[in-house]
């Protein structure tokens, strides 16, 4: 699938962060939507008329934990995937089939994990 078919949730609520992760996603073609908290990207999430391919997380949210909001995400989309970007990536315990990225990371090893995860479901 081509990135200007995908579409990425990210949750993160440092607002410099968040920009320039999305600012990234955007020039490599992806549709962005982007949430500072898990009550905001929950609220995306439950709007049907939305697609999305894949939910990009911070585990460390001010509304509760990325991993919290992913297996409540599962609830509303079952087969959506999920990246956690963390400052703590080896402290996380990833359900099975999540994925996580440690932070600080390049644009390269976004690009390339967004790539990897996005080819697997389609």
């Amino acid at each position: 699938m081509s990135p200007a078919t995908s579409t990425i949730l990210v949750v993160e609520d440092d607002n410099i962060v968040r920009m320039l992760i999305v600012d990234v996603l955007e020039e490599l073609e992806y549709t962005v939507f982007e949430a500072a908290d898990a009550e905001s990207a929950l609220a995306q999430l439950s709007d049907q008329e939305k697609t999305f391919d894949l939910l990009m997380t911070d585990q460390g949210l001010p509304d509760m934990k990325g991993v919290d909001l992913a297996q409540r995400a599962l609830v509303l989309r079952p087969a959506l995937p999920v990246l956690f970007a963390s400052g703590y990536a080896e402290n996380i315990d990833v359900p099975k089939g999540m994925h996580v990225i440690g932070k600080p990371f390049s644009i390269d090893q976004l690009r390339d994990k967004v790539r990897a995860i996005l080819s697997q479901v389609h």
